[in-house]
């Protein structure tokens, strides 16, 4: 009898857990939930764009808004910072975000890279890559980089087998690569991916792949047994996009795994807008037509710190802070028309659960805040504990510098005339040029400016303080960053550099704020310098989000109690708030501080004080030169 009885319990927990399938069948152009027909409609949501304490509100709302499943790349650059360290802690608990995921009831598209593109610095891909080979093929079957795409999936992998759905996990779907098509054709490098992602996995969840809706795109990107999905935006003929899908996928369901609601910004471009009409024409034809589609991005978060990066057109272009793209979740999470809209489209084809629909919530205004200079970047360098002296100038990755600003300086130790040309060729990105910390100009990867004439005379410092603006996220990704080429005044090659790198991190603003006392106002120079204000917010007052509104200032970094908010540069639009998340704040007796580190004009005056405010509204329209 006993034997019996556990033969029986065995037998129920195997049927328990064999119940539990996502397959595809393609004679019916079908995914399989199950053994039972299924589509699913989610929308994006980077974890790594949103604070951690913020997921299960963004979730919730998009389930709410009728999504059965939520989309996510998984960003290697942050997981695993430099060679062999591993970060999966804080906004990047990868485990933390699918269990919140899988408590909600919502699925799991999982896009496991190595690139992920997403606007972000390289395309997810960490900067030490250009580092250990200078001549590495990335996104290739190059040796030298599946070496280190090894090792990185060998942490992750193993992270996330028990949250494939198979194994009682929400994960249905796993991204080989991402839209390679737009970047080569090596069919080794892709079978090389799928088979790692079979082996590692067991073989136990649905592979696909995504490109664009072109021919060339969607056949470079293809890979042998596994399912080809597109992405297109509104605006588009559904049909058409569809049939150049079924050209290169002839049976399996229809899948369009970027539907755009919006678009990317660009510093000194207008703001990217997508009228909900559209969105909603065109999402109701690929629903009529029975495809699975991702709403990309359902929420796009924020490009907090330096982790956001820039495209390649006709000229450099560098993407914003916000990563609102006039989504559906605006960049507080607050649930706009076109989110209702969404909603109301989806309900026509899917059940929507019930309850209250999600509202736009309070956000916080404070008085303007007093700021005053903190200590110079001249100051903030005679603290710096690294340097380095080269014959040449290194790039950041040498350095071992990944984002933010390197200083590089040498002694002009020769006659010039008067002005004379200085050349840097290949400037990556933007660089402020000083001699005797008197600005001479800026040269410009964006505005094409290599060369500047400077005022300069033997025995001088010249220095090139060098902002890294992102490295290209899409295309031409092997992006270097800093001085990698000679630098000339007027014939002559200068020599003898020493670089400083400077460090913006949490530690390091603590470490600038503990020591303010002894370095304020120890020199005459208002740019480039770091200024300060410090606020409190009274202890029964809710604390609420709010966004930085800057008047007057022009180019920088702000940190709200040392948290690096991004970058700002409302003179050329068309950002000109920061969002300030509630979970950066502290009630009173606490105080806040907010650093800004202002590169080109302070508004202080000779008074030395000026304000910045926190505001309720975002302004992310604000003009621009073109």
């Amino acid at each position: 009898m006993k034997l019996y009885s556990v033969f029986f319990l065995t037998s129920v927990c195997v049927n328990v857990v064999f119940s539990r399938s996502f397959t595809i069948d393609y004679e019916k152009n079908t995914f399989l939930k199950d053994g039972k027909p299924f589509r699913y409609i989610s929308g994006t949501l980077h974890y790594f764009q949103v604070p951690s304490e913020f997921w299960y509100d963004r979730l919730y709302k998009m389930k709410m808004a009728g999504l059965n499943a939520v989309q996510t790349y998984v960003e290697w650059s942050h997981h695993e910072p430099e060679l062999g360290v591993y970060n999966f802690d804080g906004d990047y608990n990868l485990p933390k975000f699918l269990k919140t995921a899988d408590d909600l009831g919502l699925l799991v598209v999982f896009r496991a890279g190595p690139y992920i593109d997403a606007e972000r610095d390289m395309g997810g891909l960490p900067y030490w890559l250009l580092r250990e080979h200078s001549d590495m093929e990335l996104r290739s079957s190059d040796p030298k980089y599946i070496k280190y795409v090894d090792r990185y999936f060998s942490v992750l992998f193993p992270l996330i087998e028990p949250f494939l759905y198979n194994n009682g996990g929400p994960i249905i779907t796993l991204q080989i690569e991402n839209e390679y098509g737009s970047y080569g054709c090596d069919a080794e490098y892709k079978s090389y991916l799928r088979e790692f992602a079979k082996k590692a996995l067991k073989n136990n969840v649905v592979l696909f792949t995504t490109d664009g809706s072109s021919s060339k795109l969607l056949t470079c990107g293809k890979v042998d047994e596994v399912l080809s999905t597109i992405d297109f935006g509104s605006g588009v003929n559904v049909t058409h996009n569809f049939e150049m899908l079924r050209w290169t996928q002839t049976s399996g369901p229809l899948v369009n795994s970027e539907f755009y609601p919006g678009w990317m910004d660009h510093w000194g471009q207008p703001h990217s807008t997508a009228t909900t009409e559209a969105v909603v024409k065109t999402l109701t034809e690929m629903l009529k037509a029975n495809a699975s589609v991702n709403i990309y991005p359902f929420h796009g978060g924020t490009n907090f710190g330096f982790a956001v990066g820039s495209n390649l057109g006709s000229t450099f272009q560098p993407i914003i802070t916000s990563y609102d793209f006039d989504a559906p979740l605006n960049e507080a999470g607050d649930p706009t028309s076109k989110y209702y809209a969404i909603r109301k489209a989806i309900g026509k084809f899917f059940p929507l659960p019930p309850g209250p629909l999600p509202q736009p919530s309070p956000k916080m205004q404070l008085p303007p805040i007093s700021m005053k200079k903190l200590m110079s970047l001249w100051d903030l360098i005679s603290i710096s504990d690294y340097s380095v002296f080269s014959q040449y100038p290194l790039s950041f990755e040498d350095l071992s510098h990944p984002y933010g600003f390197v200083l590089y300086r040498t002694t002009v130790n020769f006659q010039t005339p008067d002005p004379v040309i200085l050349t840097v060729k290949g400037i990556a990105d933007r660089a402020h040029v000083y001699v005797n910390k008197v600005l001479q100009g800026i040269l410009s990867r964006e505005q094409k400016v290599e060369s500047i004439p400077v005022q300069v005379l033997k025995g001088q410092d010249l220095e090139i303080l060098v902002e890294n603006q992102g490295r290209v996220a899409y295309g031409a990704i092997h992006d270097r960053k800093g001085i990698f080429q000679n630098v000339t005044l007027g014939s002559k090659t200068l020599e003898n550099w020493t670089m400083i790198p400077i460090p913006l991190d949490y530690d390091s603003m603590e470490r600038i704020n503990r020591l303010k006392n002894k370095y304020q106002k120890t020199d005459s120079v208002s740019v480039p310098a770091i200024y300060c204000g410090r606020f409190s917010i009274p202890d029964n007052s809710q604390i609420f989000d709010s966004f930085l509104k800057l008047d007057g200032w022009h180019k920088g970094i702000a940190f709200l109690n040392n948290f690096n908010l991004g970058k700002y540069w409302p003179i050329v639009g068309p950002q000109l708030t920061l969002y300030a998340p509630s979970t950066l704040f502290r009630k009173s007796p606490a105080l806040n501080s907010i650093m800004l580190l202002e590169l080109q004009h302070s508004p202080c005056g000779c008074s030395d004080e000026c304000t910045v405010q926190f505001v309720e509204r975002p302004i992310l329209n604000g003009p621009t030169p073109e």
